[in-house]
């Protein structure tokens, strides 16, 4: 049993290196800004001093670019995190994550349909994610409705209903890109598809921001129920849970969770499937501490993802879900052979 003060510790740490790693992520990027005047800016932002008149390209790239994008990578990086946790407990699979239930690919579909042929063309800046989340909605619906037999969610019923209209969204998709009118057109629907923050504003960070929030204080008031759901649904009835009811709940709290950060941000993947392994092997299995240290991880990595995103390769950006593929797929296979060897 991990005692509440090393929690404690491993928290106070995390949120230390999240600072330090989003001070970086303000330095970093395609435009080279020296730390100093970097810091400059950012304490002229959080204080609302003045700033030198032939500094104010760099001011302006610090305050309307790199902060709004650092929080967001912070908090989608905890709202997927989070999301993780609460599907993995769903449905009883440590290999399911935000994106199993096909929501991330239905809104592809909404985004590939805009980006390709100009539809919602008249909302201008916010066609791509109107688009990307009633794509979301509609996969969401499709996938509730096809699974829910028998009066409940079965969680293999779930999983299965999810892979399969995942592929069916995927291929749809590839078939609006073969068919596009326009060549160039397809990558910027490839490079969104893998995920970007570099649309990232103030107004798409208070959604993020407002979204997050709330899923996770959910969540984390559930964290009781989950651990019972972990376990199994006779389990959860026998402590007084509808587990059909609490399933249905948390479907369409993280189908709306995930189906806002895609909308805005793009199919980020790994995040929410190796994140959460991480979090258990450092705290427990228990929920109240997994849904506390999971978040603050997400954060961590995905800042720090977005740096690496921004300056492996300057001035090209390479896609976020790249380089959290390129740390998410040996660190996903590392920590299964660690289970494996240990008998988990």
């Amino acid at each position: 049993m991990v005692s509440s003060r090393r929690v404690a510790v491993l928290i106070a740490a995390l949120l230390v290196l999240l600072v330090g790693a989003m001070w970086a992520g303000i330095l970093f990027g395609t435009v080279r800004i020296p730390w100093r005047e970097g810091s400059g800016h950012l304490w002229a932002f959080l204080t609302g001093g003045t700033i030198p008149a032939e500094q104010a390209v760099q001011y302006r790239i610090v305050a309307d670019s790199r902060i709004p994008r650092v929080l967001s990578a912070a908090i989608v990086g905890a709202g997927l995190s989070g999301i993780g946790v609460a599907v993995q407990a769903m449905v009883r699979n440590a290999l399911a994550d935000p994106y199993v239930l096909g929501i991330s690919s239905g809104a592809s579909v909404g985004a590939t349909t805009v980006a390709l042929f100009g539809v919602f063309g008249t909302l201008g800046l916010y066609a791509l994610p109107t688009a990307a989340f009633l794509g979301a909605l509609g996969a969401t619906a499709l996938v509730y409705l096809i699974a829910f037999r028998g009066g409940g969610l079965a969680p293999t019923r779930l999983v299965l209903t999810g892979t399969a209209l995942a592929y069916g969204f995927s291929a749809v998709t590839t078939v609006l890109v073969f068919l596009a009118p326009r060549g160039d057109a397809a990558r910027t629907v490839m490079f969104w598809l893998f995920g970007s923050l570099s649309p990232s504003t103030w107004r798409t960070t208070a959604l993020l921001a407002v979204t997050v929030a709330v899923g996770l204080l959910v969540l984390r008031l559930a964290a009781r129920r989950l651990n019972a759901l972990a376990l199994g649904d006779e389990v959860a009835i026998s402590l007084g849970i509808s587990a059909t009811g609490f399933r249905t709940a948390l479907f369409v709290l993280t189908a709306a969770m995930t189906g806002i950060i895609v909308s805005v941000c793009g199919a980020i993947g790994f995040v929410g499937l190796v994140v959460p392994h991480v979090a258990r092997l450092l705290v427990g299995a228990d929920h109240r501490r997994v849904l506390v240290v999971a978040p603050a991880l997400g954060a961590l990595f995905l800042v720090l993802a977005d740096i690496a995103a921004r300056t492996v390769a300057p001035p090209q950006e390479l896609p976020l879900g790249a380089i959290t593929a390129a740390v998410g797929v040996p660190l996903f296979i590392a920590l299964m052979r660690r289970r494996t060897v240990g008998g988990g």
